[in-house]
């Protein structure tokens, strides 16, 4: 029990604990991403047009994101810099889309900008590509 309530933590446990969050997060956002990039034609004229870039061009850069670079959080390839644009993806989602209401519209979107946050500070892990790559 007293380990129960310590601040230490051992490398085997952190490095799970990235491997768990980066494919949990990648496989919640590359399901919007795909949903998306399936009814790009129907969504493309009536998608936000955040900083007045015009939906289209929103809307690629948001499936980039969500899909794209949540397949490379999967693998752990490249992560920190997969990170970025998730982190801004959802950052808008948080702020704009859903106006920082954190305990209504805006709670999903709040939480995967906190992960993001949290792979583009800590990194991957060893139990990811880059980790691999890196011996």
């Amino acid at each position: 029990m007293k380990n129960f309530f310590s601040t230490k933590y051992s490398d085997a446990a952190f490095n799970v604990g990235m491997l768990v969050l980066r494919v949990f997060l990648g496989l919640v956002l590359i399901g919007h991403g795909y949903q998306k990039l399936i009814q790009f034609h129907g969504l493309k004229d009536k998608f936000m047009n955040f900083m007045h870039m015009g939906s289209t061009t929103s809307l690629v850069l948001i499936i980039f994101a969500e899909f794209f670079c949540s397949f490379l959080l999967i693998i752990g390839l490249l992560t920190r810099l997969a990170a970025i644009p998730v982190l801004i993806g959802m950052g808008v989602v948080f702020f704009v889309a859903s106006d920082a209401d954190l305990f209504q519209n805006g709670e999903r979107g709040g939480v995967y900008m906190a992960a993001a946050f949290l792979l583009l500070m800590v990194g991957p892990g060893k139990i990811s590509m880059d980790g691999i790559l890196k011996k």
